[in-house]
């Protein structure tokens, strides 16, 4: 009887041990970026590396001291220079769920500018959004093997960042959700402008292997701005944004992964395999910006299989007589969203008719369809105006292709 319940403890012993060591902390990683001989953005009376730490040590408080089941890894916590593979590095070897990069923003010759944006990784669409990622990318320019470790990349060269084009980044939809959420509080609890969410091809994110984002917290070379910044009261309300933006982001990411272990896994285990839908508007003229009134019904991408009277508004009847069934079919992507939008949502800024496909759980809004790339081309700087990051991408039998290919394809095509 006593050896039977020496076992019996031991086996409950045993099961706690098992219990506690799968429940594993939430890891979150708080970069504060620049430190050391890196200063960042130098403003009239401070400098980005200080306004960095101390926004990323209260983040860093705030977690601590209201989550006892997340772990927190920072970066830094004093003014020392860390390199950019080193930062992912450090988020990698401690298994990671979340990576938060905190910096500043500025803007060169004096001007000014207002307003917190959040980034992810991705090809900058624009100038504006190439050269946030061409100063932030610049600290490697202090470390001595910079050229070997970062195999030639050159941050001042535009060439470089082509190599974020094709980068996949599994987390994408993760990230780009979070960072949503961050602004969101920017905008409700720090009352501050929404800059808006963002791409960009920044090296400290590209090596990580996990769920990150990179907080610009505003403009140091804005005065107004600058002084926000450097007060206990702003730098703790921006802490205190990206703070309750991680919160519901961890709660989110706890109960997907509660119903995941209580909800089978589907037959065929691709969750991002989802059909493409489409809003389809009224169609009206491309200036024109009334809210858009979508079908309902879900369709394919428009391709040349469709009937002309169903055609986007940039696609004719004369094209479609002309081209191969299978010919790449070229939309302006414009727009991302962690959610789907409603049909008058005011972030599409009037534009119709939009489609939008589902690409690792982010739906990605898009105007425009043709098999005639030029066609399609036309209409790019009129999106631009709305949407400065809009960019063509192809499908090709409802699938998305490399843009690239199917340019070239439909080269082929016309001079047949």
């Amino acid at each position: 009887m006593v050896y039977f319940k020496h076992i019996l403890g031991l086996a409950i012993l045993l099961w706690c041990v098992c219990l506690s060591s799968s429940a594993r902390d939430f890891v979150v990683v708080i970069d504060a970026g620049h430190g050391g001989h890196d200063s960042g953005a130098v403003g009239k009376t401070s400098k980005e590396k200080n306004i960095n730490l101390t926004v990323a040590l209260k983040l860093g408080k705030l977690i601590e001291n209201q989550c006892n089941d997340v772990k927190v890894v920072y970066t830094r916590k004093t003014d020392v220079f860390v390199n950019l593979n080193r930062r992912a590095e450090i988020a990698n070897e401690a298994n990671a769920d979340l990576f938060i990069s905190i910096h500043t923003n500025a803007l060169a010759n004096n001007h000014t500018a207002r307003g917190a944006s959040t980034w992810t990784l991705g090809l900058a669409r624009s100038e504006a959004n190439l050269e946030v990622a061409k100063r932030e990318n610049a600290v490697i320019l202090y470390e001595d093997d910079y050229k070997s470790r970062y195999a030639g990349f050159d941050p001042n060269s535009a060439e470089s960042y082509i190599i974020f084009e094709f980068m996949q980044d599994q987390f994408m939809s993760q990230s780009v959700h979070f960072a949503s959420q961050i602004q969101q509080q920017f905008k409700s609890n720090s009352k501050r402008i929404d800059s808006g969410v963002h791409q960009a091809g920044f090296l400290v994110l590209r090596a990580t292997s996990m769920p990150s984002v990179l907080v610009e917290l505003g403009f140091i070379s804005t005065p107004a701005e600058e002084q926000y910044l450097n007060t206990a009261a702003g730098s703790q309300s921006m802490a205190q944004s990206i703070f309750n933006a991680f919160l519901a982001y961890k709660t989110e990411q706890m109960a997907r992964e509660q119903n995941a272990v209580n909800t089978p896994s589907p037959a065929n285990g691709d969750e991002d395999v989802k059909p493409i839908t489409s809003v389809k508007p009224t169609p009206v003229q491309e200036e024109q910006t009334s809210k858009p009134t979508p079908t309902k019904e879900p369709t394919k991408p428009t391709n040349d299989k469709a009937k002309p009277n169903k055609e986007s508004a940039n696609t004719t009847p004369a094209t479609v007589a002309s081209t191969p069934t299978d010919a790449p079919v070229f939309k302006i992507q414009f727009l991302l969203s962690s959610t789907k939008l409603k049909e008058d949502d005011k972030r599409l800024k009037g534009l119709s008719p939009v489609d939008y496909y589902i690409e690792n759980g982010t739906y990605k809004y898009t105007y425009a369809a043709s098999t005639d790339y030029n066609a399609v081309r036309s209409k790019l700087k009129g999106v631009t105006v709305k949407f400065k990051d809009a960019f063509i991408i192809a499908f090709k039998q409802d699938k998305k292709v490399n843009v690239n290919q199917a340019i070239e394809e439909f080269k082929r095509n016309r001079n047949k």
